[in-house]
């Protein structure tokens, strides 16, 4: 069963333009994992922990450090790595599942989450 589903869209270059003014963002929302990918690919992946914020209906208990969307190669889909106390979170909420799909184009990266129950 569906529980909650979430999508999320961002101006590439205006993510940039933050990031420059706002360096400490980079340790506050990505892994150091993540943190070494090209920035198009760390909107992509703000875009998806957003998405899964607003699946979830809030970031009540969740940690942006705690989620990571790992580089996993064109042919793989995207997944959530979730650990720590968001993890917790979305096994108290009943989620078993996630999906994700993410897309840059035209100067935009998107997310679309679904979270599922067993």
């Amino acid at each position: 069963m569906i529980i909650g589903i979430g999508v999320d869209m961002v101006d590439i270059e205006r993510f940039e333009g933050q990031i420059a003014r706002s360096p400490r963002l980079m340790e506050r929302l990505f892994t150091a994992h993540e943190r070494a990918l090209p920035l198009r690919s760390l909107a992509a992946r703000y875009a998806a922990k957003e998405s899964l914020i607003k699946a979830l209906g809030g970031s009540d208990g969740v940690r942006w450090q705690e989620i990571e969307v790992p580089r996993l190669g064109e042919r793989n889909a995207p997944q959530f790595v979730i650990t720590g106390d968001t993890a917790a979170t979305l096994e108290a909420r009943g989620i078993a599942h996630s999906h994700l799909s993410l897309s840059h184009d035209g100067g935009l990266a998107l997310a679309y989450t679904i979270l599922e129950s067993a």
